[in-house]
């Protein structure tokens, strides 16, 4: 099935881009959620390698959303500097755009899945994308707020985060 090996090379490289980005952040607390994005997209590929090959394979639960809360409970030990945080915003950003193309991908997907399994498979795997998608927008609102806030503390109310 041509679309399943699109999807893997799909995961691959997204597990190749966020094992870099661990690698270029190993200084920060980016580099623990970049491990486990990246470890979340190798496991996605050898659940589709799976089904590609008609091999027994199960649906492991992520834990990125509870693991990237713990280690983001520092957080207000981000510091604002200058091209160090664009950097940040901007592997949120690309990131959050490769989750959203997997998202779109999978719907797609799902809409022609011809049996259960198949729509099990893809709905797995959107929840998935969701999921990684929700943990990128979080901890991007938590940088833009940091850099507000020291940006324009004398004006007006924060609202909470």
């Amino acid at each position: 099935m041509n679309d399943l090996n699109f999807a893997i090379e799909m995961e691959l490289d997204g597990e190749k881009y966020y094992r870099q980005q661990a690698e270029n952040n190993k200084n920060n607390s980016l580099y623990t959620v970049c491990l486990m994005l990246a470890e979340d997209e190798e496991n996605h590929a050898q659940i589709l390698r799976n089904t590609l090959e008609r091999a027994v394979f199960h649906f492991a639960e992520t834990k990125i959303l509870s693991n990237a809360k713990n280690v983001f409970d520092g957080i207000a030990d981000i510091k604002v500097e200058g091209k160090e945080n664009i950097s940040q915003l901007d592997f949120y950003r690309i990131a959050s755009e490769k989750e959203n193309q997997s998202i779109e991908l999978y719907t797609k997907y799902l809409g022609k899945a011809e049996d259960a399994k198949e729509k099990e498979l893809f709905e797995y795997l959107i929840k998935q994308e969701e999921q990684h998608l929700l943990v990128l927008e979080e901890l991007e609102a938590l940088l833009r707020n940091a850099e507000e806030w020291v940006e324009n503390a004398e004006f007006g109310i924060r609202k909470e985060y």
